[in-house]
């Protein structure tokens, strides 16, 4: 066939994968997080992987691709191009595959079991346009004890990442096991290492003019009693969970912490984690819920927003 044919054919392939994009974005229109492409910063960020290896070239199913290194504003989650602009070299790469022309292989970051572009995009878009299920590509591993799923999004990274911690905590210091009656549940990543911490500085002043060095389980089991729990007392006698909505205890547990530790630098080192946690009650266990969002950002170090609402 001519090459007018092809570029025609081409064309027409651009223009409706625009149209689903253009779909896709009004049918998410409230829920905008649903159809943005990860970056695979964003996931290195959560993920924090310690090496890299070289693979060399595999065939890739492209349904795991699910983002890129630089190009995620370009196309959304469904690698569906989201600018006119990138008409000219995605029409270049669809005429290239009408043509049964050979193109070399993609370059492609693995990490837990997903794929992301580091170069070849346009051919990503194409192949899941015209409905192709594996391409080739040179991979580069990135080490992830998380596995993802090529439904990746950002909340449904946290999740995994989060589930992954609460497992090796409760691995590391048997706490399921020691106290099989509460569950510790956090809304963010790095939380249970938080936990730990407190843990072991609450068994350093333990251990403080005692000879015989007491173990870890011992050390947890004094936390939670005479720490966490009556911190946590106060949160449910205030009612404190009605002004984070989706927080939970184990949330408002480490940002009364960090008011205790804002206290003790204000006031004196006087100040207990109860007597703290019942400061923060008296301030914010009864204001309205742009208020309680404001705290947050200030205790987690956000920048304010007075425009947010939380």
């Amino acid at each position: 066939m001519s090459s007018p044919y092809f570029e025609s054919k081409a064309s027409e392939d651009f223009t409706r994968a625009r149209t689903q994009a253009i779909f896709s974005r009004i049918l998410n229109v409230l829920t905008p997080q649903n159809e943005e492409m990860l970056s695979l910063q964003d996931v290195k960020d959560v993920l924090r992987p310690k090496s890299e290896s070289y693979r060399g070239l595999k065939t890739v199913p492209v349904s795991r691709i699910v983002g890129s290194e630089g190009r995620y504003r370009d196309f959304n989650k469904h690698f569906l191009p989201k600018r006119e602009e990138l008409r000219g070299r995605w029409t270049r790469v669809d005429k290239a595959h009408l043509q049964d022309v050979t193109l070399p292989p993609i370059q492609l970051y693995e990490i837990g079991g997903v794929y992301f572009v580091r170069d070849g995009n346009h051919r990503v878009s194409v192949a899941r346009s015209q409905g192709i299920e594996d391409i080739d590509a040179e991979v580069i591993s990135l080490k992830s004890e998380v596995r993802l799923s090529p439904d990746l999004t950002r909340e449904k990274l946290e999740r995994a990442v989060i589930e992954y911690e609460k497992k090796r905590f409760s691995e590391e210091t048997g706490f399921d096991r020691l106290i099989p009656h509460y569950t510790l549940d956090f809304t963010e990543t790095g939380r249970y290492d938080e936990i730990k911490h407190h843990i072991l500085v609450h068994k350093y002043y333990i251990n403080q003019g005692i000879e015989e060095e007491i173990p870890f389980e011992s050390a947890l089991l004094s936390w939670f009693t005479s720490v966490f729990l009556p911190i946590v007392q106060v949160i449910r006698d205030e009612r404190l969970l009605r002004n984070f909505p989706g927080r939970t205890e184990a949330d408002l547990y480490t940002w009364m912490v960090k008011h205790w530790h804002l206290l003790k630098e204000k006031c004196g080192e006087e100040y207990s984690p109860k007597e703290a946690a019942i400061d923060f009650a008296h301030r914010y266990g009864r204001s309205v819920r742009q208020r309680a969002g404001k705290l947050i950002r200030r205790l987690l170090g956000r920048p304010e927003d007075p425009d947010r609402e939380h």
